[in-house]
């Protein structure tokens, strides 16, 4: 049985929903097609500069729009019809595609041409995410969102996983054969989002000024809820931050080659992916605070686990378990937010939750590589992990509400 096929049966609960299945469809083709521009970009630069700072240039030219933009963007998705903002958005991605298409079949395209598209792709996409992100909630029922979010992440895991393997298969024929692709990928979502009935009420026309840029800030620091789970996030992913360090691990300590490093990259996801189907089948109906604590707490014993090992195959293990407790905690998370939110104030709010995923990946990355010179990689690690053990020990102080939380919706 193919994995959407099991996603499918594991979630014949939304079978009911089209809208969702359309939306779906959406999210995993415009996935895929970016993992696959992402790896078409890193080549062809690298082909045409020979630098490695081009490299660091198209991660500096996406993250630069993720976090500047996002606060209008959460805005515009609380003002304007979402389904009609992703629309456009993905609409000028795709005609950027096509531009990457026809810039190299004619050899037009030189590395800061390719650079520019990409920005233009990632200002169009920091409008897309809120918007996009804010749909969700309204397609389900709140006993069904769970499901719907967990399969909406097994969607996001499989573009993670096969999209980058997809766009460096494809890159054998040239970059117009992967960026082809992409289009096409594209130009799909667009056709299913199309079709899609999404009804989104605008209570109040509002201006886009300070006060209601940071309007989704003021919500969530007057929620301990919704505080709680996102500042948890935040910590956890900082300090948790081993995936990082994989080919030093790869290298010096596990003493394998690049296919080695390959599987170490994939175990996480691939734990994530198996634990969304489960998670897709059954819902988490009691206790839902202590399991999420649980799950950070078991991802941080995880990262302690891989830290301390010296054999690949129990790495593998930890990896795999690493990106399972995540998985767990993230749609735990997703849903207490959506839930906790009106739908009038869910575009700023995911903005605000996006600027702290986003610095929270590169600030972790960038701890993990600063603590690994001073103490090591596996100094760095077994801190990281202790850390977010003490966070999980801090947060269930400090956020009782959560600790005491049975049910998803109150």
């Amino acid at each position: 049985m193919s994995a959407i096929s099991e996603v499918a049966a594991a979630s014949a609960s939304l079978k009911a929903y089209p809208a969702f299945w359309r939306y779906w469809i959406t999210r995993l083709s415009s996935a895929f097609g970016f993992q696959v521009l992402s790896v078409a970009v890193g080549w062809q630069v690298y082909d045409l500069s020979g630098d490695p700072l081009s490299l660091g240039l198209i991660g500096l030219a996406q993250f630069i729009p993720s976090v500047l933009l996002a606060l209008p963007a959460g805005h515009v998705a609380d003002q304007v019809h979402r389904r009609n903002i992703v629309m456009v958005t993905q609409t000028c991605q795709w005609v950027a595609l096509l531009l990457l298409v026809g810039g190299s079949w004619f050899g037009l395209l030189s590395e800061y041409w390719i650079l520019l598209l990409v920005f233009i792709i990632g200002v169009f996409k920091a409008f897309e995410f809120p918007a996009l992100k804010s749909m969700l909630p309204a397609l389900v029922p709140d006993e069904v969102l769970p499901r719907a979010l967990a399969v909406d992440s097994s969607g996001i895991q499989m573009a993670s996983i096969a999209g980058p393997a997809l766009g460096g298969l494809l890159y054998i024929g040239g970059p117009v054969v992967a960026y082809g692709l992409a289009a096409a990928l594209y130009l799909m979502s667009i056709i299913a989002l199309s079709g899609l009935h999404y009804r989104h009420q605008i209570h109040k026309k509002q201006p886009m000024n300070i006060e209601n840029l940071f309007a989704g800030v003021r919500f969530i620091r007057a929620r301990p809820v919704i505080l709680g789970v996102i500042s948890l996030d935040l910590f956890a992913v900082l300090l948790g931050g081993a995936t990082a360090l994989l080919p030093i691990f790869a290298k010096d300590i596990l003493h394998t080659g690049p296919w080695g490093l390959g599987l170490l990259r994939a175990a996480p996801a691939v734990g994530a992916l198996l634990m969304s189907f489960w998670l897709a089948r059954y819902t988490l109906e009691r206790k839902v605070g202590k399991i999420m604590f649980g799950a950070v707490a078991g991802f941080g014993a995880a990262t302690l686990v891989f830290a301390l090992s010296t054999n690949l195959y129990l790495s593998l293990i930890a990896l795999f378990a690493l990106g399972a407790f995540d998985m767990v905690s993230m749609v735990i998370r997703g849903a207490l937010v959506q839930l906790e939110t009106p739908d009038e104030m869910r575009g700023r709010v995911t903005a605000v939750n996006s600027i702290f995923i986003n610095t929270s990946n590169q600030l972790g990355e960038f701890e993990s590589g600063m603590l690994a010179a001073a103490l090591g990689a596996v100094g760095a690690t077994v801190i990281g992990g202790v850390g977010t053990l003490v966070v999980v020990a801090a947060w269930m102080w400090m956020f009782p509400v959560i600790r005491h939380r049975e049910k998803l919706k109150e």
